[in-house]
Order: C-alpha cells, then sequence, then structure tokens
C-alpha cells in the first residue's frame, strides 16, 4: 500500500486537528480536511489523539535482559559493582541464541510502548564477543520494526579487564555503531582518564559515535565527565557524545559544578539519564540525608544541554524491574528531578522522544514533517499535559509508512487493509508472517 491517510490528529503544537497523508512511505502532506482531497486513499481515524514522532530509548543493555530472573541466576541489588561482579559470572554460561531470544522479548515490550529506536550497551568484555555478535544480528532481524545502535562497551573495564581496549576495537570493526568505556570501574584514576581518551580516538578513527557510562557513583571525586567533555571539545567530537549517568555530578559542589558547566557548554556534548536505574543502585551507603543518585537534570536543561531519559535495564543483575515502557521512566524521572512545573509538564515528553533523536544523531530521519520517513505513534490522549498525567498508552504505532500496530477498538479502519489480532491489528503488506510471529511471542524465560 503506497498511500495511507490518518486524520483527526494532534501534534503538539496544534490547537485544532489535522491530517496527515503518507505516500511511499514518507510524509507527504500535513494539513486539515485531506481526506476531502483524497477520497480514493485508504483512511484511519485517530479521533483527536496526540500524535508524536516515535518513542527514543537512548541507553539500555539488551544482552543481559531477563537474566536475574533465571532459575538460579544471582538476584538484583545492591551496589553497582556488585552488578559487575553477578554479570561476570553470569554471561560465562550464556550462549548467543539465548541472548538474542531474551533481547527480543524485551525490544517487543519496547516496540508495544511505542519505541522505535534503540542504542544498546553490549558488553564486549568477552574474548568470543558473545553478546556484540548476537546484537549485531538481532539488529538485522529486526530492522523493519525498530533501529539499533550498538556500543562497544566494556563492562569490566577498558584496563582492567585484560585486553579490553582490544576488543573494543575489534567490536567497532565488526560493525559497532558507538564507542563506550566505564572509567569509574577501572583501577586508577590515571587509567580512567586513559580510557576516556581511548574511547574518543577510537571513535575519530573509525567515524563513530562516543556513548561513555560515566561516574555512575556517589563518590564525588569521580570526575571523568570533565575528561570526557573536553576530550570531546578538542577533538570537535561534541554532537557525536554522549555521557550516561553522570550520577556524582549530584555529589559535586556548587563551585566546581559552575566551572563545570562552562566546560559542557561549549563541548556540547549529551546526556542520557536513567533515573529508575539509579534511584535504586545510588545511595545505598548512605545512611540519612540519602541522596537520589540522579544527576542534576534541571540545571543541565537550563543551560541548554540535550537531555534524554531511558530503561537501563530490564530484570537484569543490577535492577529487578523494569518494563522498557519510556511513560514510566519519565514519570519517575519527572518526580525525583522535581521538572514539575507545568511548562515542564508540557516539555516533558521532549525528554522521551525528540532529546533522544539527538542524541542517536537520527537528524532527518525522525520527525513529523513533509518529506520525512512516516513513523510515528498515536497516544490515547489529545494534548501533552494529560498524555503525561495519566501515562497515556499508546493506540497505535506507524514506521516508515507500515502500520506496526493499533491497539484501541475505537480507532476507525477500513477493511481490509487490516486483520485483526490479540494486541494489535496489522497491516497486511510484505513481512506479515515476520510481523505477526514477532509480535505473538510473549514468553520471558
Amino acid at each position: 500500500m503506497d498511500r495511507l491517510l490518518f486524520t483527526n490528529i494532534r501534534r503538539r503544537t496544534d490547537t485544532y486537528p489535522v491530517d496527515l497523508l503518507i505516500d511511499g512511505g514518507v510524509f507527504a502532506e500535513i494539513a486539515p480536511s485531506l481526506a476531502q482531497a483524497y477520497p480514493q486513499v485508504p483512511c484511519i481515524d485517530l479521533g483527536g489523539r496526540l500524535v508524536l514522532p516515535p518513542y527514543v530509548e537512548p541507553h539500555i543493555h539488551l544482552d543481559y535482559v531477563y537474566t536475574a530472573r533465571e532459575p538460579g541466576a544471582p538476584g538484583a541489588g545492591g551496589t553497582l559493582f556488585e552488578g559487575i561482579s553477578r554479570w561476570s559470572r553470569t554471561k560465562a554460561g550464556m550462549s548467543a541464541q539465548e541472548m538474542k531470544r531474551r533481547a527480543r522479548i524485551a525490544v517487543k515490550k519496547q516496540v508495544l510502548s511505542g519505541v522505535q529506536h534503540i542504542r544498546t550497551h553490549v558488553d564486549v568484555t568477552d574474548p568470543a564477543l558473545t553478546g556484540l555478535r548476537a546484537m549485531l544480528e538481532l539488529r538485522e532481524e529486526l530492522r523493519d520494526f525498530v533501529s539499533i545502535q550498538i556500543v562497544a562497551f566494556p563492562q569490566e573495564g577498558m584496563y582492567a579487564y585484560p585486553g579490553g581496549d582490544r576488543l573494543v576495537q575489534e567490536a567497532l570493526e565488526m560493525g559497532a555503531d558507538a564507542v563506550g568505556a566505564i572509567p569509574h570501574y577501572e583501577f586508577t584514576r590515571g587509567l580512567g582518564i586513559r580510557s576516556v581518551r581511548r574511547a574518543v580516538r577510537l571513535a575519530v578513527k573509525y567515524g563513530c559515535m562516543v556513548d561513555v557510562h560515566c561516574d555512575e557513583t556517589d563518590d564525588e571525586q569521580s570526575r571523568f565527565l570533565e575528561e570526557l567533555a573536553s576530550q570531546a571539545y578538542l577533538h570537535d567530537v561534541g554532537e557525536l557524545t554522549t555521557a550516561s549517568h553522570t550520577c556524582a555530578m549530584g555529589s559535586y559542589n556548587n563551585a566546581y559544578t559552575a566551572r563545570l558547566f562552562g566546560l559542557l557548554e561549549r563541548a556540547g556534548i549529551h546526556f542520557a539519564v536513567c533515573p529508575t536505574e539509579n534511584l535504586h543502585l545510588q545511595g545505598r551507603g548512605d545512611a540519612y540525608p540519602r541522596r537520589r543518585g540522579v544527576t542534576r537534570v534541571p540545571e543541565l536543561l537550563a543551560a541548554g544541554l540535550n537531555v534524554c531519559f531511558a530503561q537501563d535495564s530490564i530484570s537484569d543483575p543490577w535492577y529487578p524491574l523494569g518494563s522498557g515502557n519510556l511513560m514510566n521512566v519519565l514519570d519517575a524521572g519527572l518526580h525525583v528531578c522535581q521538572l514539575t512545573e507545568s511548562e515542564q509538564i508540557e516539555h516533558a515528553l521532549d525528554l522521551i522522544t525528540d532529546n533522544g533523536a539527538k542524541a542517536l544523531r537520527l537528524g532527518n530521519g525522525y520527525g513529523i514533517a513533509p518529506g520525512r520517513p512516516a513513523s510515528f505513534i498515536a497516544l490515547n490522549a489529545d494534548n501533552p499535559f494529560d498524555a503525561v498525567c495519566e501515562r497515556a498508552p499508546v493506540a497505535c504505532s506507524v514506521r516508515g509508512g507500515r502500520i506496526l500496530f493499533i491497539r484501541n477498538e475505537q480507532i476507525h479502519t477500513q477493511e481490509p487493509f487490516l486483520t485483526g489480532g490479540e494486541l494489535s491489528m496489522i497491516q497486511k503488506i510484505g513481512g506479515q508472517q515476520a510481523v505477526e510471529q514477532f509480535m505473538a511471542d510473549k514468553r520471558v524465560v
């Protein structure tokens, strides 16, 4: 089906409903009353629902998901470093096929909650690169449903793990999209700085992005963010660089932070924040008052820096919960960061849509505008404030002009273009069998 018309939709800035005409997989026209101009085009009435670009998951670990639920597996809980130790034991016996099976379930859950773009950090501190091979395969297998970026992430340290830096480089040569590091886990500050510099230089060499697990600790002396920002600035790769977590910033003194922000603004790097995960992990060594464990999000936003929210983990050695639904993550993040003024709530959806797209460098491949790929979601709400307040579910998801699912019976469609299903009504298009198989798999363990 080359052409499809969605009527009665509201974008975040619309004061009245408009229509979307899709032609050849791209947005052709966006205007009121298009149904009258194109009476022969198949039409779906979205009933005044709020339409957004798809959700973006900017930080997750798909090779880890659901490992906390495996019988006999070490459970989640405790500190970051305890989680790393548990994962080191868990991954030793996992096959690539088992990692793919679990990751496929997590991706399906995210797709059904409105996500169409994912950045996954994949542990490469494994001489066989089992997780990387599994995620490279999954990236290709699921490309019709979701775009997956892979970060070559040395979970046990670029230098603390023997040959970790060589494994990161090998992963980039195999097709990883970004280079990662974990400087606060290295044996010394010097090795941590060395890992950050190595990550940035590898990014320059391979023309890829950088995403560093940076200062995910309560230690106010953990200051690798300044090194990452300075290297990004000196090598002119700020727009390609993301600092994930940066929890220690919540413990920095204000004099140091004021100086740091000047560097961050010059570097122009992105920030991926994982509110639920770090609420769980951080502050474990505190009595009271107990720290929240989340970076200075309001201050970063006020400085004009790009911040996005992420799930991080789904039931793995670090975190026992997680559903992959970014609306839940957003709700938690708004509360812990005290982003609850009316204007902040009105713009909150940026934290799981546009801001994540900037960090992933999606460019003109993202957004609702003529000539761009026709990908969007429709929520069961008609304005941003109510959508956030009610954690509005996704009623419809469209990718490249193809309907992934329609969940609400009140959305009116024209047969025979759609067919019923338990969770969705999926367009009869090429690859229909693969779509149905992907949506049908419900097993976790």
